[in-house]
């Protein structure tokens, strides 16, 4: 990364005194405040999460576009602004130098994160769950930008998995296809947003933020670049069930295509649509899993912190 893309940011004071105090910080995105839930939960699960972190011993950095900046870290008005607005760009890879360019507002999804996270040198960011092949995707080649970016920039991923609206099978194909380790903690198999478990093993379980650490910074030591997804399974409490999901999903999915609903609208159809059809569940499975993956993913970013580089003798 080049001095003048790092001259875009603008670190938060909070996310400054941090990094001059030596404590590791952890990325967040801002999709999920702007696009992922409504307002006022929107608001409040991204102040409970940021403190959660903070409780832990590492610093918050939500990350955003706001007039004609990256933000590293938002203020509470800027999150309340975010929040509630309504007219904040999706943020992908592709969108990043027209937002930034005009001086808009935009909410950055996974890829756009890990991006900024990295221009930061963020080795850590927390989300609900990673996009991939969407279903129907022999059709109609909507894969997302996620996955691309899980292989190019090295920034370690925490979410519960990939969403129960995708191809999560053919998701870990393309992940295994680009080289990009899938880990899980907390059980064997990776895990699929609202529920528990996929049916899909991850390519290793290793429950231990420490042992994390040891083969994310080993990965990187390597000059292998590139993320790593961690999968967190959300909450026994929280978890809905995979068959009444499926059904729900599949039922969304029709809707969409009765709609003409496709490409980066996807995703915020389907999880509105989820929430109206379960009462608010997934809703509550939704801020639950993000609540568990920044602990997770806190743990991660303080072991990292602590790992020294190169082989141990």
């Amino acid at each position: 990364m080049t001095d003048l893309a790092r001259s875009w940011l603008s670190h938060s004071e909070p996310v400054a005194a941090a990094r001059a105090a030596g404590r590791p910080l952890v990325a967040l995105e801002s999709t999920i405040v702007a696009h992922g839930m409504p307002y006022p939960d929107n608001v409040r699960t991204a102040r409970e999460v940021e403190q959660l972190i903070r409780d832990l011993g590492a610093e918050p950095a939500t990350i955003a576009l706001i007039d004609g900046r990256i933000r590293i870290g938002l203020s509470g008005e800027e999150l309340e602004r975010l929040g509630q607005s309504g007219q904040a760009h999706k943020v992908s890879r592709r969108d990043l130098p027209a937002v930034l360019a005009r001086g808009e507002m935009g909410a950055t999804t996974v890829s756009a994160t890990m991006i900024c996270a990295a221009l930061a040198g963020i080795e850590v960011f927390v989300t609900g769950g990673i996009g991939g092949v969407h279903r129907e995707a022999q059709q109609t080649f909507d894969i997302s930008a996620d996955l691309q970016e899980l292989a190019r920039t090295s920034v370690a991923v925490v979410c519960a998995g990939a969403k129960s609206i995708l191809d999560i099978g053919l998701t870990l194909e393309y992940l295994e296809t680009h080289g990009v380790p899938v880990l899980s903690c907390e059980q064997d198999n990776f895990a699929a947003f609202y529920t528990r478990d996929s049916g899909f093993r991850a390519d290793y379980r290793i429950d231990d933020a420490d042992a994390q650490a040891r083969l994310i910074r080993t990965k990187w030591d390597l000059g292998l670049a590139g993320g790593v997804v961690l999968s967190v399974p959300v909450p026994q409490a929280a978890e809905m069930p995979r068959g009444e999901i499926d059904a729900l999903i599949g039922q969304a999915l029709e809707e969409a295509r009765w709609q003409g609903i496709s490409g980066k609208a996807m995703t915020p159809f389907l999880l509105a649509r989820i929430k109206a059809l379960t009462g608010g569940r997934s809703l509550a499975a939704n801020i639950a899993l993000v609540k568990h993956n920044a602990e997770v993913g806190a743990r991660l970013a303080l072991a990292l912190a602590r790992t020294e580089h190169g082989p141990r003798s």
